[in-house]
């Protein structure tokens, strides 16, 4: 598919296991978005991460071009996968995670790898750090303000808030990101966040470029 001046891309915030929600949201934009952008944090808190993931991986082979981005819970959730530290993944909702792919806490490493199939655990490998097109700058966290795009840390484009948010530091497009909950998406010049809480109650939502239309559905009150 050409990549035109007037060809749509999709961005959509963070999902967190809502996996009802995300197929509602998909139905009301899919057929819209020649470019379809996920700003990460598919797993934890929500209860059908593993479903999020395979619906994720299902559109990669169906649709012509989709791009989902790590998000800090996806780092967490591989770092747990392949033997790292998971004191914060459990902190943050991983316990979900594990219950969507039948894992118990105490599961052995050799019983991660079962029960984890082998394109998920890919996937999450796979994951970039930000994306860019025509239209904007896309990451899930923010950018550090004064750094080239190259120089940008996963510590800044997976974790940061306040530092991000109140920068005014111009990268040239606007940059669409999730991670920080608005109860509106928060649309501004040069920054715009669309996560607004899913999985608290609040509402998956989606962007549309170059027009800013925005489309939301409900979350899934799961953590209120």
């Amino acid at each position: 598919m050409m990549h035109t001046a007037d060809s749509t891309t999709c961005v959509i915030g963070d999902i967190h296991g809502c996996h009802a929600s995300l197929t509602r949201l998909l139905e009301k934009v899919l057929h819209r978005a020649d470019t379809l952008v996920f700003l990460g944090d598919y797993v934890d808190r929500g209860p059908h991460s593993r479903e999020v993931i395979a619906t994720i991986l299902s559109l990669c082979t169906t649709h012509p071009r989709v791009v989902p981005l790590m998000g800090n819970h996806d780092f967490l959730f591989l770092q747990y996968l392949t033997g790292g530290d998971s004191s914060i993944f459990f902190r943050c909702g991983g316990m979900q995670t594990l219950t969507s792919y039948g894992l118990s806490p105490s599961a052995t490493q050799e019983e991660r790898m079962k029960r984890v199939p082998p394109e998920h655990l890919a996937f999450l490998r796979s994951l970039p750090l930000f994306w860019e097109d025509r239209h904007a700058l896309y990451v899930h966290a923010g950018l550090q303000p004064g750094r080239h795009l190259s120089q940008q840390t996963a510590q800044w484009c997976l974790w940061t808030r306040e530092s991000f948010l109140l920068s005014t530091h111009d990268f040239g497009k606007p940059i669409v990101f999730g991670h920080t909950v608005f109860p509106q998406p928060y649309l501004t010049p040069d920054k715009i966040g669309i996560d607004t809480g899913a999985v608290y109650g609040g509402r998956l939502t989606a962007l549309l470029l170059p027009d800013r239309e925005v489309i939301s559905v409900p979350g899934e009150a799961v953590l209120t």
